[in-house]
């Protein structure tokens, strides 16, 4: 008696010993990693050409440009056009040039020293339209000092157009929507200006998408546990998964590790709050199932963790292989968001296993209490309650689900597959062939409107040319194949002439007998007109000069969509194989595995199919980007079928007890209710990044989101059981799976109820 109290007494030391470990390390954790998850916009990278591999044609054309240039710039345009629509004055023309002039000279944003003139080349250039109705002032930032960041850890670029837009009111009056005394609109817009448009735009990660998540996730636990306490230590493990993913990335890109694009963080913050509260549904109620069986909350928790860490562990290890395979990826962007995703399903992983164990036995033997009003009590087996446990006798929702699918399983599974095809019929429709620039964003922003406004009054592509370098020799054939192309409206050789505008009297620059040749197409750089015009150029170049390369703004939209198209061709068969044999491995059953994964492919395209409908005749978008439809795949696959792994993993462990088909019904009757919810919450979360106003982040919240209850609602709930019920024994080959001569497992009324 006395050597079993003093071995109680050192388990419970022991036990509030690595409980307090736990929670002092993650207090440090949530310290440190809260200051570096505000900081994760000050290390973006949102450039695409940064992205390109170096093997690409534009890449190569913007090294060998570099030879013909002092210093490589970023346009900021500003576009004004006289309120009343008649032809720019003399007096606006005066007034614009003295406040062009000035811009230079204007001090940096307060807590820096100097003025714009340190970040700026050459004087900035009034140019009137040749309709006289409009004028352009252009300004040149030097390219690789805008990627600096200011005292205030804010971008140069964003932090010159918003100098531009806050002087042009302070000094002409004059904005998009105020003409002043001077009557003129103006609008700031050109490469720098998307570039602030799009920091901007994800500026709402950091702040109003978490919150929106976090509260929407609230919500919903409030509803699926009816207490007070549990959805907050939900909450608090997400939010502090979320810190140690956004520590280890911040110094990861602070230092040049990874690359993270805007786009990355705010997929890594859907991630990360959906994974962890997935995980800790799925332990929180097994806990609560265990301690319906024993009297102290640190058994309950070992036994819970004991089920649930092979699943967990294994979901997880699905989602980072999957997310991994992006690293096949030639598109930086891309190839970036493996290992940012990847570290944030391990912290999702971390918190769930260790922090969340933590808080819930935070109380000793009143933490049961953190239920309450509902906290489960420890029952006593009888004959009667052994008999309830039989499915057939429940009547909650999932049991009657459960009897349904367990007596219809083939048509169960037939009708859902067909319907599943059905949606995936519509595929084919889905358009990802890219996208304008202009088309990016989904509210009214100045960049665009800018645009609208310079190419209605100026030569559409003059902004950004497309380059074409060819040795001296071809030059003149490669000029006079190049004006035939149609979409061209002129070629000329670059002279150096300020602003780069063509000089007839001036010699072409020759570097090492190479000269550039600046291609004007009738279409806008950043459209997908100009892309088809430099497809159409690359071929009558090459064929005139095989050494010539052709690069410039619409040629690195054309690199990265091709890139995009043979990432998808590459990384969905390795996505598939990897998962493939991650699910054997699990379930021991190549049959088990195969099904599974076909399952969440033809979810994936019924889910895809779906979206085309919604996105070309609801929502009118006009279309999306190559990336779309990976980005969804790899998520989808890798995500889905998590809640088949939570499935089939109670499948396989009771039917271990009582058979296949038995071991199917009540597997779905008592895993219903956790994996719904849980797969909600996820649903729910990524809906939020419709919150972010940009084309890309839209589409994927809405395929993800749809796709995810799609897996919850029909694959792993009708689809998924019906098989399995239907292949018996067969669904684990060609292992076997024996009963075990001890008495089946007690499971609670509540749970099949």
């Amino acid at each position: 008696m006395i050597l079993s109290m003093l071995s109680n007494r050192r388990s419970t030391v022991v036990r509030a010993l690595l409980v307090g470990v736990a929670l002092v390390a993650w207090l440090a954790i949530g310290s440190l990693g809260g200051m570096a998850q505000g900081k994760l916009s000050q290390v973006q990278t949102n450039d695409a050409a940064a992205f390109l591999p170096s093997s690409a044609e534009s890449t190569r054309t913007a090294e060998e440009s570099k030879a013909f240039v002092d210093t490589p710039t970023l346009p900021a345009l500003v576009v004004l056009e006289p309120a009343d629509g008649s032809d720019v004055s003399p007096e606006q023309l005066e007034a614009v040039q003295s406040w062009a002039a000035g811009v230079p000279d204007e001090a940096l944003p307060a807590g820096n020293e100097g003025t714009w003139s340190d970040y700026l080349v050459g004087e900035p250039a009034v140019v009137p339209s040749e309709d006289g109705e409009a004028l352009l002032v252009a300004f040149s930032l030097d390219a690789e000092k805008a990627e600096e960041l200011l005292a205030d850890e804010a971008g140069v670029t964003d932090s010159f157009v918003l100098a531009l837009r806050a002087s042009l009111e302070e000094s002409l009056g004059a904005t998009a929507t105020s003409a002043g005394e001077l009557g003129l609109h103006a609008w700031v817009t050109g490469p720098a200006g998307f570039v602030a448009d799009l920091v901007t735009a994800f500026g709402g990660i950091d702040g109003v998408l978490l919150l929106v998540a976090l509260g929407a996730v609230l919500l919903i636990l409030v509803l699926v546990y009816r207490s007070p306490f549990l959805p907050f230590v939900v909450i608090f493990t997400a939010v502090f998964a979320l810190c140690l993913a956004g520590l280890v990335i911040y110094h990861l890109a602070k230092n040049g590790t990874l690359v993270l694009n805007g786009q990355s963080q705010g997929i890594l913050s859907i991630l990360v709050v959906g994974a962890s509260v997935d995980y800790a549904l799925l332990l929180v109620a097994r806990y609560r199932e265990e301690l319906g069986r024993v009297e102290h909350p640190a058994t309950a928790m070992r036994r819970a963790l004991r089920a649930c860490v092979e699943p967990i562990t294994a979901s997880a290890g699905t989602v980072i292989a999957g997310v991994l395979c992006l690293l096949l990826s030639d598109l930086g962007s891309v190839r970036s968001l493996g290992p940012v995703a990847a570290i944030g399903i391990a912290s999702a992983l971390l918190g769930a296993l260790t922090l969340l164990p933590a808080i819930l036995l935070i109380g000793g033997r009143r933490s049961r209490f953190l239920f309450w009003p509902r906290a489960p009590r420890p029952h006593t087996p009888t004959t009667e309650h052994d008999a309830a446990l039989d499915p057939a006798a429940g009547h909650g929702l999932w049991a009657q689900l459960a009897r349904f699918v367990g007596r219809r399983a083939r048509l169960v599974w037939i009708v859902t597959a067909l319907a599943l095809c059905l949606g995936a019929a519509f595929l084919p429709t889905f358009k990802a062939s890219g996208t304008n620039q202009v088309d990016l964003f989904l509210t009214d922003v100045d960049a665009v409107a800018g645009e609208e406004v310079l190419v209605e009054h100026f030569p559409a592509g003059a902004v950004q040319p497309v380059i074409v370098i060819v040795d001296e020799a071809d030059a003149a054939a490669v000029t006079e194949a190049a004006e035939g192309v149609d979409g061209v409206s002129s070629v000329a050789p670059y002279t150096g002439a300020p602003g780069g505008a063509p000089d007839p009297d001036a010699p072409a620059i020759v570097v090492d007998g190479r000269v550039r040749l600046d291609v004007v197409t009738e279409a806008s750089s950043d459209s997908q007109a100009a892309v088809a015009v430099v497809e159409d150029l690359r071929t009558v170049v090459h064929a005139e000069s095989p050494t010539a390369v052709v690069g410039g703004a619409a040629a690195e939209t054309l690199d990265t969509q091709v890139a995009s198209e043979q990432d998808l061709r590459t990384i969905v068969p390795v996505v598939l194989l990897v998962i493939g044999l991650i699910l054997m491995m699990l379930l021991r059953s190549v049959v088990a595995a195969a099904l599974l994964l076909a399952a969440n492919v033809l979810s994936f395209a019924a889910a895809l199919g779906v979206a085309a409908l919604v996105f070309n005749h609801i929502l009118d978008f006009p279309g999306a980007d190559p990336v779309v439809p990976l980005y969804a795949f790899v998520f989808l696959v890798a995500l889905g079928v998590d809640y088949s792994i939570f499935l089939m993993t109670r499948v396989r462990e009771e039917s271990a007890a009582v058979g296949t088909r038995a071991g199917v019904i009540r597997a779905l009757t008592v895993t219903g209710g956790v994996i719904t919810s849980a797969g909600v919450v996820l649903a729910t979360t990524f809906a939020a990044l419709g919150i972010i106003p940009l084309l890309f982040l839209a589409q994927i919240a809405f395929i993800v989101a749809f796709g995810v209850l799609l897996d919850t609602l029909v694959v792993r709930s009708l689809l998924v059981p019906a098989l399995v019920h239907d292949l018996d024994r067969r669904t684990w080959w060609p292992s076997a799976l024996s009963r075990p001569q001890s008495a089946p497992r007690e499971v609670s009324v509540a749970d099949l109820e």
